[in-house]
Formats: C-alpha cells, structure tokens, sequence
C-alpha cells in the first residue's frame, strides 16, 4: 500500500517552527533571516533552535506536536477516520504548545507564581509571537481543520472546514481575547468592595439607567438615551437608504448617479466635518439661526446641541451604510416575479407591497441591525454635538481618558452596549424567521427591472431630494473653511491652508521633498487602508458564505462573534487592544500590524451582513449545479457565487477603505510616532484651533476617497444578470402586451 504524503499544513507548521524567527523582531513581524535555525541572538532563532542550542525547554511541546504530525505518512494503513482524529490531535496539541508557550514566559520570565514555584526560577526572558509562531500556528489550525473534513465534518469537505476553522481561530485572537481582557476589568475590585459587589454597584449607577426625563426635566440615562438614539436613527436611515437605492435602480431620473455620490460622500467624510458643518448650519452663530433672528427676531438657541443634533448627524453618517447594504439587494430582484404579477393583473403598487418589498426584506433588516449598531458605537458625532446628552460611548470615553481613569466602569458600560446588540441581534433573526427569500435562480432570467408605482416614488423623491439638498448645503459650509484665511473671523479666500498641508520642496541636489504637514500621516493612511480594505472584503464574503451555505456546530456563535467588535465602540477596542497586545505572548503594539487588524475586524461585519443579504437570494441549485459539474467548492464559490455577489463585493471593499482612511475613535490609542493616521492628525489640529488645515486636509481626503471608489468599482465590476435592458431588443413596456 502506497504511503500517504505528509500534509502540505505539516511542512508549514515545520518551516515556521524550525526555519523562521520564532519571536517578533526589531523590524516588525516579518522581519528576520530564513536561517533562524542557526541563529546564535535566542530572540532571533526559531523555536528548535531554541529547544535544542539555547536550552529554552519550553518549546519541546511544540516540536513534539510537529513529531506526532508526521505519523500519518509512517503508518500507511490507517483509516481514514483515525487519520481525521491523529490530525485533529496534532493541531490542538501544536496549538495549545504555542499559546502555553507564550504566556507562560513573558519579558521578565514566569508570568505566574505558580510556575515559578513549579519549575524554579528563571533567568531568561522572551518577547512577542513573529513569523515564525504565525506560520506554525496557521499550520497547526488548518492540520486540525482537515482532521475535521476527514471525520466527515462539514460533509468532508476540506475548504469549509478550513473556511470555519480560519475565521473562528482570527475571531478568538482578535475579537474574543481582546474583549476578554477588557470585560474582566469589570469584575475588579474596589477597595470598599469584592469584585461581585463591585459589579453590581457599577451596573445599578443612576447615571446609566436613571429615567428623570419621564418626571422632570432632566435627562434620562445613558443607556436609555443610546437605545432610543439607536432605534430612531437606524429606522430614519433605513428609510432614507432605500429611497435612495430605489431611485438609483428603478427610475430614469437624470442625477440619479449624483445622488447616488451624495449618499457616499458621509461616509467618506472624517467624523467632524458633518457636525461642524451642522453647527455652522444651525447653530447660535449658524446661517438658518441668524437668518430667523433677523426675519422673525426669535432666537433658536442651542437645539443642535443635544439629542436632535446627535440624531441629525447619525442619519447623516449611517444613511449610506443603509444605501450599500440595500442597493445590491434591490438590484437582486427578478425581474421576472414582478412581471409575472403583473400578468396575473396585479396593479403596480399590488405588485411592489405583496413582491418587491417582501423580497426586500432581508436587506432591510440586515441595513437597520448594521446601523443600529453603528449608532450603539458612534463616538464621533456625540463628543461634537451632544452637549449635556450623554450616550455609552462617551460615558466610556471619559471613563478611560477622565481624571478618574476607571476600567471597571468603562467594560461594564461596554457590556451593556453588547447587551444591546445582542438583543437587536435576535430581533432581526426573529423578523427573518426561516422564509425564503431566493429571487435568483439558476434558470435564465431576462426580465425587464419594473418601475417604480407613482405613489412609491413621489414619496422617495419627497424623502431623498430635500436630503440630498441638505447634503450639499452642509458639506458647502464644512468645506469652505479650507479656502479662507481664518474660520469665523477673516473670510479672505486663499489657498496658504492646502500649502501648508501638501507643500512639495525641490532639495538641494535637485529632489522632490515632501514638506507639507501632512504628507506623512497621509501616506501611512493609504497603505495600511489599501492593505486592509481587501483583507476585510475577503474574510467578510468568505464569513458570508459559510454562514449562509454551511450548518455546522457553533454557526450561531461565529455569526453573533463577527458582530462583536462593530457593537462595541472605538474606544473601548482600543483600550482592549493595547491591554491585550501590549506584552507577549502577541506584542503588536505600535506596529502597523495592530492598525490593520483593528480595521479588519472593526468593519468586515458590513461586508458579512451585505454578503449575507445578497447570498439570501441565491439559490442552493447553482452551487449544487457546479458541484454535479465536477467542480470544487472552491471552484464553485469563485466562478458561480462570487460573480453574482459583485454589489456585495463592492459594499465591504468600498466601506472598509473609507472605515480605515475616516476612522478615529478605536486608532486615536493605537498610533504610533511611525504611525500616524489622517484623522488623529486633524484632530489634533482641531484641538490646536488649526482648522484651516485640517478641513483643507478633509477636502483632499474626500477627493482622495472618491477617486478610490471608482477604481474599486473598475476592478469589481458589474453583476451581469442577463437581463433585458428598457429600449433594447425585445423590450416588453411594464404594462403592455407582447
């Protein structure tokens, strides 16, 4: 009998625990020479190099995994399902080496008494996981994935195992450890109390979940001012995204492609330009205040300051997160269910509420929970506008960087916002139950897209155009900043604000010299968005796609896990961040690393929700058509599902780019002086009284944004449904007769 190969996912696992550094080194995680093996600095040579010269016996764990892993290519006649469990054994096993490994020995040795007392003392140290541990570690958890497949998990098949097992084991690092962290400072104790009674006072705060606005004119508690902002703004958003995205696909207005850029511009916007464009709309100094005042001598006073400007400028920021996640789901409809209503002599309106808006549904519910969320998360827009409304996301701002820092506080106001999320979590799985929604099917499908009944349409343009209009008026106001000489006071028009950001010097020997402020901030940005923005639309549709086509143990969990970190704010992701990756056993702190993998995980439950919306309309037939073709189910998701999920494709690369160039409150802890990102920068700037720059800096961001969508809708493409086009050969009129 022939023997069987050694694993591809053994060779990994063994190049990256004998050939590659095992420790993170100066240069960052990928640094370090490929003969680490012979490395005579410890820090700088691999895991048995370590074993076996420097005597560091804590890595003989990890190479007794690697050993054990290659018993299947020594024993030829086992069974396939012993196979399965040998490998599942050496994964784990290799995998509980490292981490064991790793936080047991920090930079100051044993991490723990108990060691210590265990094995003695320790005269040596060790730093943060590098390549090295990476590589192996990757190799351990997929070797663990096709034991799985061989046991006849996931129906045997290798690619939705390692699929699960790749998402579960990112989700564990950098979801679940670093909430982790953060959620047990809210069990500290207090000198007056043991961590229970701690708890409980912390939870039972006035301040949290007082409702003094039901009897008096105070205002109520944070919790409750979160929720009730939550669901107002995530139905006013949903509402106004689908206006937006039915006239983008179902009218011939003529500036239905500039509206549709109006829809994106917020979301491409740094945090503070809306708001400060509102406050120079409508506050005590804006146009609207000073213009009443002078028609009618009333005075409006500081309403945007408060809930109503929080609310106004939320339904600004979330409206295009709606309209991403909508716009492909609307264009997913078959044509061909609406005119066959039509045949059967349904009116149009008839036509939209009992076919199109049903099949909608699952977008709409998916667009209000990711706004919902949003709205839990916001910091920006609260910290300019709020006033005395204080939401959780603030209240833990000022809980971590306050006089008084308290983490305690902080994770208990965290875990009542994941409370939250959680609670709308269930409301949408119960809105959806388990009705169909496939409108894609692998039968030809050359429909005509149905216009829009006249009443559904007077009432989205009534929606959509005055918005739209504000849109302008705002982003007009925001903006003009950055062409005159000093803001509120001297309107002289100049450009000295863009030299200053963007100066470009001749040096002595005749080179170009970035000099302007802002060159720095904006290359780092650039890169490490253009690193993560395809990383995140990649694991996204992936989590999309195992979600909606596989049933497995734990899918439940790994759908409500991918929405962890977007329910929690920024602030509290940074502070988890930096308390879990600041020491070994993974020490990415100041590094770029830390950056990308805060964006990836911050926004890909955008791309998952989208994916998922739009998978929901495609029938089980194509993939099930692909695989009786002989393909595999990696053939199949790339040249069947993946072409059909274009629009989806388009939402997470689109919001990822844009999260990671506008983001603030999560980086605001994580950058670094080798790292600064464009929106700390101009904040800081705004905190300096220096907005000249800093709006002329938003002004180039957002053009620098607008150009990378239209390269990203270049690269995607379209879906090519095969549809008749309205006036093209054999064009049916919506109404007429053949």
């Amino acid at each position: 009998m022939r023997r069987p190969p050694v694993a591809v996912w053994w060779w990994l696992a063994l190049a990256g625990a004998v050939l590659l550094p095992w420790h993170m080194q100066q240069d960052g995680l990928g640094a370090g020479s490929l003969f680490a093996l012979f490395q005579d600095d410890p820090e700088a040579a691999s895991a048995a190099a370590q074993a076996v010269r420097h005597g560091r016996f804590w890595f003989w764990p990890v190479l007794a995994a690697l050993a054990l892993g290659a018993l299947p290519a020594l024993l030829p006649r086992l069974g396939r399902e012993r196979r399965g469990a040998l490998l599942i054994a050496v994964g784990l096993a290799g995998l509980a080496a490292i981490a064991a490994q790793g936080f047991a020995v920090g930079i100051r040795g044993w991490t723990a008494p108990w060691l210590e007392a265990l094995f003695g003392e320790l005269d040596d140290r060790q730093f943060g996981i590098g390549i090295g541990g990476a590589v192996a570690a990757v190799g351990f958890l997929f070797q663990a994935s096709d034991g799985l497949a061989l046991r006849g998990a996931f129906k045997g098949d290798r690619f939705a195992a390692g699929a699960v097992a790749l998402l579960a084991g990112a989700i564990l690092v950098f979801t679940a450890w670093p909430m982790a962290v953060i959620l047990t400072q809210a069990f500290g104790t207090t000198p007056e109390a043991g961590p229970l009674a701690a708890f409980a006072d912390r939870v039972a705060d006035r301040k949290v979940w007082g409702l003094a606005c039901l009897t008096s004119s105070r205002s109520c508690g944070v919790a409750w001012n979160t929720l009730t902002l939550g669901f107002s703004t995530a139905t006013a958003a949903t509402a106004l995204g689908l206006a937006f995205a039915l006239i983008a696909t179902r009218t011939d207005f003529r500036a239905r492609r500039a509206m549709r850029m109006l829809t994106v511009l917020p979301i491409i916007t740094p945090p503070f330009v809306i708001g400060l464009g509102l406050i120079l709309i409508f506050g005590r100094s804006g146009v609207v205040n000073q213009l009443v005042e002078g028609l009618t001598g009333a005075q409006l006073g500081r309403w945007i300051y408060g809930a109503p400007g929080v609310w106004l400028a939320q339904v600004f920021s979330f409206t295009p997160t709606a309209f991403l996640v909508l716009i492909g789901v609307v264009e997913g409809i078959s044509p061909a269910m609406e005119e066959a209503s039509h045949t059967l002599r349904a009116s149009p309106m008839r036509t939209f509420r009992a076919v199109s808006l049903p099949l909608m549904r699952p977008g709409l519910a998916n667009a209000w929970l990711v706004v919902f969320v949003e709205s839990l998360a916001d910091f920006g827009n609260p910290i300019v506008l709020g006033g005395s409304f204080g939401v959780l996301s603030t209240e833990i701002f000022f809980a971590v960087v306050g006089a008084q820092t308290d983490f305690g506080r902080a994770a208990m106001l965290a875990l009542v916002l994941l409370t939250f999320a959680l609670a709308a979590f269930f409301l949408q799985r119960a809105v959806l139950g388990r009705r169909s929604y496939v409108s894609l099917s692998g039968k030809g499908d050359s429909g005509l897209p149905t216009p829009l009944p006249r009443p559904v349409a007077v009432l989205a343009f009534l929606v959509a155009v005055p918005w739209a209009i504000l849109t302008v008026v705002v982003y007009g106001m925001a903006l003009a900043g950055a062409f005159v000489r000093v803001w509120g006071r001297d309107w002289t028009p100049t450009l000295d604000h863009f030299v200053r950001a963007f100066a470009i010097t001749t040096g002595p020997d005749g080179g170009i010299i970035l000099s302007g402020l802002a060159w720095n901030s904006l290359g780092t940005t650039v890169t490490l968005a253009a690193i993560a923005a395809p990383i995140t639309a990649a694991l996204g549709m992936l989590a999309a796609w195992v979600l909606s086509r596989q049933r497995f143990a734990g899918r439940f969990a790994l759908e409500f896990a991918l929405m962890l970190t977007f329910a929690v704010p920024g602030t509290v992701i940074g502070v988890a961040y930096i308390l879990t990756y600041n020491v070994p056993p993974l020490e990415i702190t100041g590094t770029g690393i830390i950056l990308v993998a805060c964006f990836v995980f911050r926004n890909m439950p955008v791309g998952v929700r989208s994916g998922m919306a739009a998978m929901s309309q495609l029938d089980r037939s194509l993939d099930e058509a692909s695989a009786t073709l002989g393909a595999s189910t990696f053939r199949t998701l790339r040249r069947v599902v993946m072409p059909l999920l274009k629009p989806a494709i388009l939402t997470a690369l689109v919001y990822s780019f844009v999260r990671a160039m506008t983001t603030v409150s999560a980086v605001i802890f994580l950058v670094s002086a080798r790292h600064e990102m464009a929106t700390v920068f101009i904040i800081n700037r705004v905190i300096n009284g220096d907005y000249g720059v800093s709006i002329a800096y938003s002004a180039a961001l957002i053009m620098l944004m607008v150009a990378a969508i239209g390269l990203i809708q270049l690269l995607v493409g379209r879906r090519r449904l095969g549809r008749r086009q309205a006036g093209g050969p054999g064009a049916i009129p919506v109404g007429g007769r053949a």
